[in-house]
């Protein structure tokens, strides 16, 4: 018998690797950060031994989900200004908020909150864009999460920095820090067209490039973020990004609402990953990204939840139920974004378009054990007929049991075992009445 670390069972499994078939009374065998097997719970226990066994009864297990698209220290600004146009929003309360508040104090403490929350949603890791990730980082491998971290760029003075250059010697200092890190993935984030012009885009290319690191930024999210690329540049935003030589396997695109075929085309070709986020575009009344057509042409499309003030809340399960609920509506055509789909948008595909594919997205022997045990008991799961179905149209964070990461169990039985819990909530709460005043 070959000794392992943990053995996890599961009345389903599933991988998302192959046909994506479902393993009934299926386990995972994990040693140190990895997964060593995982198929048959007979098999694996007939050549596996394992001083901690997580019993699989009532149990789906599945690839820890992945949020392509937040902005994770915002999740303290949750509820602070809604119903709004993005821009109205953005001007007038955001960037406001983010004027008066914004340090290192605050990103260290709102991330741990947002990082609570995307765990106890099935969240394993998650692509950032904001500022201070230095700071985000550590708490981050403290807490035992996976993080591709962007270092946030614009072209105006903010908190954070003074010019380009300070955004970009923070970015390297994001770069030095984490380059050797098991959980964190630094990255490059300039924020928008409409705040970065092409000199800094540029340059944040070449910083991706010199890095090796992955490049996110937001994309045609709105009519008047096309509208004005256009009367600037002449071109559409995937155009004007592919005229200045950005468009490449290292970006990532969060939105995309406003494309063209042709852009589509040009997104295809030249393997850029895009990060829907449904739920920020129908709450900001942005639009409707054209996912099934993007899908079709060959794009890898995933999801992103946005930030908490945006949303408002990180919950990816949310975003599969919702996308798959209204893109069908929106196509009048009950098969686009069936459930299997979804699923592997949000596993997969997430995995692939940040960068590490390679590493998790999928239950695979030379992965990391990056691992959720959902409970299957309950009265909106049940009857279980499709255990795809379930998870994408039925089950709540609420239903989430255990999360492993990197080997090692997160969440237990409902509970962080890295952090004290009260401690992140009652930080909330302080936060909560300072920003109040």
């Amino acid at each position: 018998m070959e000794k392992v670390d943990l053995i996890v069972n599961a009345d389903y499994l599933i991988t998302m690797e192959g046909d994506l078939e479902v393993i009934e009374n299926g386990a995972v065998a994990v040693r140190g950060s990895d997964i060593v097997d995982a198929g048959a719970a007979d098999d694996i226990s007939s050549r596996f031994t394992a001083e901690k066994i997580i019993d699989g009864k009532d149990k789906v297990v599945f690839p820890g989900l992945i949020n392509t698209h937040t902005h994770a220290p915002m999740v303290y600004f949750r509820g602070l200004a809604d119903d709004l146009p993005l821009m109205e929003w953005l001007e007038k309360h955001i960037w406001p908020a983010e004027s008066k508040w914004l340090t290192e104090e605050f990103v260290d403490d709102a991330v741990e909150l947002a990082c609570l929350e995307m765990l106890k949603s099935g969240v394993t890791t998650y692509a950032d864009q904001y500022f201070y990730q230095g700071i985000a980082g550590t708490k981050v491998e403290k807490i035992g999460m996976r993080g591709v971290l962007g270092a946030g760029v614009i072209d105006f003075p903010s908190k954070y920095a003074q010019d380009a250059d300070g955004y970009f010697s923070n970015a390297e200092r994001v770069v030095e820090k984490f380059k050797h890190s098991e959980l964190i993935t630094p990255c490059i984030s300039p924020h928008a067209i409409y705040t970065c012009g092409p000199d800094n885009y540029k340059r944040a290319g070449e910083f991706a490039e010199k890095h090796d690191i992955p490049f996110h930024t937001h994309l045609a999210e709105t009519q008047f973020e096309v509208a004005e690329c256009q009367k600037r540049f002449g071109k559409t935003p995937v155009e004007y990004f592919e005229d200045i030589g950005l468009l490449s396997e290292r970006l990532f695109l969060a939105h995309c609402v406003w494309l063209t075929d042709n852009e589509i085309e040009l997104l295809a070709k030249r393997k850029v990953g895009v990060a829907h986020c449904i739920e920020s575009n129908l709450k900001l009344a942005c639009g409707f990204a054209p996912v099934d057509k993007m899908l079709k042409a060959g794009v890898k499309v995933a999801f992103g939840t946005d930030g908490a003030a945006s949303n408002n809340d990180l919950s990816i399960l949310g975003e599969m139920s919702t996308a798959a609920k209204v893109h069908k509506a929106v196509s009048m055509d009950p098969t686009v974004l069936d459930s299997k789909t979804v699923m592997q948008m949000a596993t997969k595909n997430g995995a692939d378009i940040i960068g590490l594919g390679n590493i998790t997205g999928s239950i695979k022997p030379g992965k990391k054990a990056d691992l959720v045990i959902a409970n299957l008991k309950a009265p909106h799961l049940l009857p279980m007929y499709d255990v795809y179905s379930h998870i994408t149209y039925s089950m709540r964070p609420s239903d989430i049991q255990s999360v492993i990461i990197n080997g090692k169990v997160i969440v237990e039985n409902g509970t962080l075992t890295t952090m004290n819990e009260n401690d992140i909530l009652d930080k909330a709460m302080m936060w909560q009445d300072r920003i109040k005043e």
